[in-house]
């Protein structure tokens, strides 16, 4: 098992369907052990190898709020002069877990759980009753996790 950080595959062929609305739409964070096969070719969230329910952590995850302003996907130029418009999310925190985490995945719990991205944290991380938080990077056309050019 692996997991491989990555825009699903799925997510791809669904954003030109318009099943993705980042304006409207709930979109969760699920946390996995190493145990997990997260890639490409996740479509949807599932709870095998999700990190057990301890403390904050529950089945399913956290939800996501669009960072910098709720509910925005933003546009820019990046290092190359190109039009992106781009997508990031706040950072999430469960507080009092213990747990070890591998990776996580993003999904649309709004459109019947559909994946978006596979997280991989490159190694376990150990919260041992302490706080949990994955941080995503800047909401910049040459930063955010979601760019499309």
């Amino acid at each position: 098992m692996a997991i491989t950080q990555t825009v699903c595959t799925s997510f791809k062929k669904e954003l030109l369907e318009g099943v993705h609305n980042f304006t409207s739409h709930t979109f969760k964070i699920a946390l996995y052990t190493s145990t997990a096969n997260l890639d490409a070719d996740t479509t949807a969230y599932t709870t095998s190898n999700e990190v057990s329910d301890s403390g904050g952590y529950s089945a399913g995850g956290a939800t996501l709020a669009i960072s910098p302003i709720a509910n925005t996907v933003s546009t820019g130029i990046d290092d190359d002069g190109v039009n992106v418009a781009y997508l990031t999310f706040s950072n999430v925190i469960w507080s009092a877990d213990t747990f070890t985490a591998r990776g996580a995945l993003i999904y649309n719990y709004s459109q019947s759980n559909k994946a978006v991205m596979a997280l991989d944290f490159g190694g376990d991380k150990v919260a041992d009753n302490s706080s949990f938080q994955v941080t995503f990077p800047p909401s910049s056309a040459t930063s955010a996790l979601i760019r499309i050019t």
